[in-house]
């Protein structure tokens, strides 16, 4: 309908596109939502320009639909490439290019790159903490993140007291029945039992 009353690259038929393309790849229809991410993105990019805001966020969703299928080498140059234009318009510590930070980490550690997304991590952390307060649903998210990769490389003693301010911060802000905070907690058990194993 709304390319037919307003034409293929109205705003407004381009939302339509991304949500259906948003829709395809929750539900790992992977090839019905590539080229229609690709589609908006090329409409923005004629229309607003290659670092407009809305075309940043079309290329950050491509790049997590690349991430989500494993193909990390699509992936990361696009994830590279929305960090670099929101740290340019936006500056090093606004919300949007810490998520790109946070996004790019993800990335590296799906990989198995520890020390690349370490660093990144850290840094996502440590401007939420600043810019948000150490209560923020997200810098908890962050402080996760960075416990999840401790985690993952068997460093469980620098990881548990992460997982336990994650878990009691988001018992507060979010409640025990919150999605997240049950994911969260079962980080933080995963890493007590390794600790458990150990002793």
């Amino acid at each position: 309908m709304c390319e037919g009353a307003l034409g293929a690259a109205h705003p407004n038929t381009l939302t339509s596109v991304d949500n259906l393309a948003g829709l395809y790849s929750s539900q790992g229809r992977y090839a019905e939502a590539e080229p229609l991410f690709q589609r908006v993105l090329c409409e923005w990019e004629r229309v607003l320009g290659a670092a407009h805001p809305d075309t940043l966020t079309s290329v950050n969703n491509l790049a997590g639909l690349y991430s989500s299928q494993g193909h990390y080498a699509k992936a990361e140059p696009l994830f590279q490439r929305v960090l670099r234009e929101r740290e340019r318009a936006l500056g090093a510590a606004h919300p949007d290019t810490l998520t790109s930070v946070n996004n790019l980490a993800n990335l590296y550690l799906s990989q198995g790159r520890y020390v690349e997304a370490e660093p990144l991590f850290q840094r996502a952390l440590g401007e939420r903490e600043q810019v948000l307060g150490a209560a923020h649903p997200d810098t908890l998210r962050s402080v996760n993140n960075l416990a999840g990769l401790y985690l993952s490389q068997g460093r469980y003693v620098e990881a548990e007291p992460l997982f336990r301010h994650a878990v009691d911060g988001l018992r507060i802000v979010l409640g025990e029945a919150h999605p997240y905070f049950k994911i969260v907690a079962e980080n933080h058990e995963r890493c007590l039992a390794q600790l458990r194993n150990r002793g």
